[in-house]
């Protein structure tokens, strides 16, 4: 293989057109430049996103949209052999940390028991879905002929988790020898967000008028959702503490983790930093010994997930998923025909087959193929035509933001495992 330098980067001739004598340029980031092309990609998404009304509507990720235009050029790039990009992508790790130890932060004990026994049956509702999704894929994995692994690239990796969770597996799942899994899982990712938004009001509105849902609307109490809006009030003097915190969960996760891992187990590495987030807010809450500031640690985590969603993105291989195109198409279909069984037939009868019953199933199809902002919107469109529904309003941002995710990320392991 022939080599020479340009202005600093490296020129490699392509091994797979070698044949041609194709000199591909290979342009490598440092952690630095990836971070800063992360952030270009962002505000790109976000430019976008506020002029394209449909990519508004359909809440998808500033960093998705940025991301997504970026690996069309450098799939463009090296399909024609001009170039092919690499990145140093450690930081994106200490922000996937960062994250999801502010998600471990949300689980709450003392908000799901205030949220009273319903709240408590969505949860084991949510669970249900998620080992759902993951034995949908892995079944039409083994129709299809293929390796279950890649099946969960599909389950709930990317329904229920997302992209977040998609970009933290992704990688691991690689691990385990699935070519382009961080691909294939942000893939389906994307398709959920919107399959998730596209069907949620609809089967919402169904629901409604079929049954005749309107007279069942009954006033509540919306004093429990004033009073988590004032716990998350926003202090510019409190963001230091909260990034202290995030910090001290991060370092006491690594030695969660390594005990976790003595069981023989793969784990993701923030799961430790999830328990001791988790623990840290319930034993403040408890004893009052101290205060998680989460307002502003909700707002650390939101910045740290748009720059690792951005950092994955940026280096999405998109010429991977070719020789899946097919398989890709049969789990995604599989998924969506699940997803909307269950809501109708499970989710809708055991939460009361009443008005709030079917305004929660608009929000499941939302985070259960999505995320919380797409359940939102959903609850939102199906409110604004009929009624507003308290519970919904209430059940989905807490299951869907505080426990969903921490849920997901032990079952998933526990399929990895397993499989």
């Amino acid at each position: 293989m022939r080599k020479r330098g340009v202005d600093g980067f490296r020129v490699l001739q392509s091994e797979e057109k070698e044949k041609y004598q194709t000199i591909m340029l290979q342009i490598t980031l440092d952690m630095y430049q990836t971070l800063a092309a992360a952030v270009v990609v962002l505000a790109l998404g976000r430019f976008l996103r506020g002029r394209v009304r449909l990519l508004e509507r359909f809440c998808i990720p500033a960093p998705v949209i940025g991301g997504v235009l970026f690996a069309i050029f450098t799939c463009v790039c090296y399909g024609t052999g001009i170039a092919e990009f690499a990145f140093d992508d450690i930081l994106k790790e200490v922000c996937m940390v960062f994250f999801f130890t502010s998600v471990g932060f949300q689980a709450n004990l003392k908000v799901l028991r205030s949220g009273g026994t319903e709240m408590i049956v969505f949860l084991v509702l949510v669970i249900g879905l998620i080992v759902g999704q993951n034995f949908v894929a892995i079944g039409l994995s083994k129709v299809l002929g293929i390796s279950p692994l890649v099946g969960l690239c599909t389950g709930s990796i990317p329904m229920v988790g997302g992209h977040g969770t998609a970009g933290a597996f992704g990688p691991m799942l690689e691990g385990f020898g699935v070519r382009g899994a961080t691909t294939l899982c942000t893939a389906a990712a994307t398709y959920g967000l919107i399959a998730g938004s596209m069907m949620g009001g609809p089967v919402g509105k169904t629901l409604i008028e079929k049954h005749d849902l309107l007279k069942t609307v009954v006033p509540e109490d919306d004093s429990l959702l004033v009073e988590e809006e004032i716990k998350h009030e926003r202090h510019a003097s409190m963001y230091p503490s909260a990034t202290f915190q995030i910090i001290i969960a991060m370092g006491i996760g690594t030695i969660v983790s390594k005990l976790l891992s003595l069981t023989g187990m793969t784990f993701p590495v923030y799961i430790g930093a999830m328990i001791a987030a988790a623990c840290i807010r319930n034993i403040g809450e408890y004893s009052g010994a101290y205060v998680v500031h989460m307002g502003e640690i909700n707002d650390i985590g939101g910045i740290s997930l748009s720059l690792f969603l951005g950092m994955a993105m940026i280096t999405l291989k998109l010429w991977q998923l070719a020789d899946l195109a097919g398989p890709l198409v049969v789990l995604l279909a599989g998924q969506t025909v699940f997803i909307l069984l269950y809501v109708v037939l499970v989710v809708f009868n055991v939460m009361g087959r009443d008005y709030d019953a079917a305004v929660l199933v608009s929000g499941t199809c939302g985070f259960g193929m999505g995320a919380t902002p797409n359940a939102m919107a959903n609850m939102q469109v199906v409110c604004e035509k009929y009624a507003p529904s308290i519970k919904a309003y209430l059940i989905i941002p807490l299951v869907g933001s505080l426990f969903a995710d921490f849920l997901n990320s032990l079952a998933i392991t526990l399929f990895i495992n397993l499989i």
